[in-house]
C-alpha cells in the first residue's frame, strides 16, 4: 500500500467524495456541491482540499451549461483550471484520483475547453462520468 503524506489525496478524500461523486454521476450538480462543500470547508490548511473544489466547480459549471448560461459555465471552469494548476503545484495528486476518479479524463476534458468556448463544446464534459463508487473497493 502507497504511503500518502499530509497534502496529498489520500484514502481519506476518496472516501469523502464518493457521495459527491455519486451525485455528480447523477447530474445531480447541486447536491454534489452541498456534499463536498463540507469537506472543502472542513479541510482548511490541507491542499488535497483543492481536489474537492475543482470538482464542486465542474458541477456549477454544469448547472450552468445545463441552463444554458454560457458565460456562467466559462466563467466556473476558468476558476476550475486555476484549481487544477494549484493541484499540480502542490503536488497533490495522488494514483489514487485516476484509479476511483478518471483524473487525467476530467483534466483533459475540462483543459480542452478554451474560455471563448461556445455552449456545445461543454457537452463531452457533461456527458463524463466518475468512476462509479459503488464499485470502489477501498476500505
Amino acid at each position: 500500500m502507497t504511503e500518502y503524506s499530509y497534502g496529498k489525496f489520500s484514502i481519506e478524500h476518496l472516501k469523502n467524495t464518493a457521495e459527491g461523486v455519486k451525485l455528480f454521476n447523477e447530474q445531480k450538480y447541486w447536491e454534489c456541491h452541498e456534499v463536498l462543500e463540507d469537506h472543502w470547508l472542513e479541510g482548511r490548511g490541507d491542499n488535497a482540499r483543492y481536489v474537492y473544489w475543482a470538482i464542486i466547480q465542474v458541477a456549477a459549471a454544469m448547472i450552468h451549461y445545463r441552463d444554458k448560461n454560457l458565460s456562467g459555465a466559462q466563467g466556473l471552469l476558468a476558476k476550475t483550471k486555476d484549481k487544477l494548476q494549484k493541484i499540480d503545484e502542490l503536488k497533490v495528486e495522488t494514483d489514487l484520483m485516476e484509479t476511483y476518479l478518471s483524473w487525467s479524463k476530467l483534466k483533459k476534458l475540462v483543459t480542452g475547453i478554451s474560455r471563448e468556448a461556445e455552449l456545445e463544446e461543454f457537452k463531452e464534459l457533461f456527458e463524463f462520468r466518475f468512476k462509479d463508487p459503488s464499485t470502489w473497493n477501498i476500505e
